[in-house]
């Protein structure tokens, strides 16, 4: 079923889809005015490398709840949810290997601690209130996410490249686009990047690392934000023996409301 179908939908009434296997999609557009996160799940003795790389790496990997190691239930973002079936789609690292599953109750061990961070998808219902063009919700796609040639500042084992997500802004909507997000440090906040993809690397705008190309109007700018998936850059570079991440797009849906992580 189409993620569109489900924008009404209570993040409760969500995760009882994705638990049965109803709803296996991209979660963009769902439960609107709801945080959605990105998850990272990995062994104890990763763990506090880990903490250190978000904390050292706010933008791409702003930390909003840290789970004790074996524990599930995500008590302060989504109390009664369980992170090990309730993402619409995940990634497993082996080494490696790398492959998408929707369930990892098969790989629950006692010494995996989560960690979930903001995603963009929060404030792309505040640019939509404030009238600023959000495409890849105007579309029905995931949206387009590309590897840089930026490098994050390292912590303990984890090394790797800022990784950013691209929406096309007109330009006199610029500014406020800066200003809106702006007011969400805890889901990625203001842009890292505004126009000239070049400068990151990035040789094609139109071929995305993960998420689907967008359209881009004639004189709409690019603008880069931070993305949850640059800790999937630095696990690849690691190559550990287990790590979980959701898949790009397909993000877990918390019971709190958006405008909790708004700056006033």
């Amino acid at each position: 079923m189409e993620s569109k179908n489900y924008q009404s939908l209570s993040p409760r009434e969500l995760r009882a889809a994705i638990r049965t296997g109803e709803f296996t999609g991209p979660t963009v557009g769902c439960c609107l005015g709801f945080t959605q996160i990105n998850v990272v799940i990995l062994p104890a003795r990763y763990a506090f490398d880990f903490l250190l790389y978000c904390q050292r790496n706010p933008k791409p990997c702003p930390l909003l709840e840290a789970m004790e190691a074996g524990i599930y239930e995500p008590r302060f973002l989504a109390p009664g949810a369980d992170i090990r079936t309730d993402v619409p789609r995940y990634r497993v690292f082996r080494g490696e290997g790398v492959e998408e599953r929707e369930n990892i109750l098969d790989l629950w061990r006692d010494d995996l601690v989560t960690f979930l961070l903001g995603c963009s998808f929060t404030f792309e219902w505040a640019m939509m209130q404030a009238h600023i063009p959000v495409r890849n919700i105007e579309e029905d796609k995931i949206v387009p996410v590309f590897v840089t040639n930026q490098p994050c500042q390292p912590a303990g084992v984890f090394k790797g490249n800022l990784v950013v997500s691209m929406r096309p802004i007109p330009p006199h909507q610029v500014s406020r686009a800066v200003q809106v997000t702006g007011r969400y440090p805890g889901v990625h906040g203001s842009p890292v990047h505004i126009g000239a993809p070049e400068a990151l690397g990035i040789a094609d705008i139109n071929r995305p690392d993960y998420g689907s190309p967008v359209t881009i109007h004639p004189g709409e700018i690019p603008v880069f934000w931070g993305c949850g998936v640059t800790p999937q850059d630095a696990i690849m570079k690691l190559k550990p023996e287990l790590a979980i991440t959701h898949a790009p797009g397909h993000m877990f849906v918390t019971d709190r409301r958006e405008e909790e992580f708004a700056l006033a």
